[in-house]
């Protein structure tokens, strides 16, 4: 059976240390739409918009101790990263970089007419830009 969705992206869900510091990276450095703010199940959810895709980031009232995303693609199983493609690879690459952000990978080819990058979030969390000219 194939899965019917009812939009054409997915949402993702971010659990957050520190909102202020996620919500400069994902809203005023990255630029993605603030939407809203409201609870979440023992705290408080920011939606912001990337293109169709809601970007959930959720501080609990009780911080947990540990996080478990360093490390990238290579660091462990799981989601490791994500992505949003982009028109401008270097641009968004440079202003995270001017921003105080990790690159953890510099802008590269990784087949022809695709480019990379990607950063680490406040959290260490990796975001994958992508150009694609093909």
């Amino acid at each position: 059976m194939t899965l019917e969705v009812g939009k054409e992206s997915i949402d993702i869900g971010i659990v957050v240390r520190d909102i202020k510091a996620a919500l400069r990276f994902y809203r005023d450095t990255i630029g993605l739409e603030y939407e809203a703010e409201m609870p979440a199940g023992g705290g408080r959810m920011h939606r912001l918009m990337c293109g169709s895709t809601v970007v959930k980031l959720v501080i609990h009232d009780q911080v947990p101790d540990r996080a478990d995303n360093a490390g990238g693609p290579l660091g462990a199983s799981g989601i490791r990263y994500w992505t949003i493609t982009v028109t401008d690879l270097q641009a968004i690459t440079d202003k995270c970089r001017e921003a105080g952000y990790t690159v953890a990978v510099e802008p590269r080819d990784v087949r022809p007419g695709v480019r990379i990058s990607m950063v680490e979030d406040p959290d260490g969390n990796w975001v994958e830009f992508l150009e694609n000219s093909a």
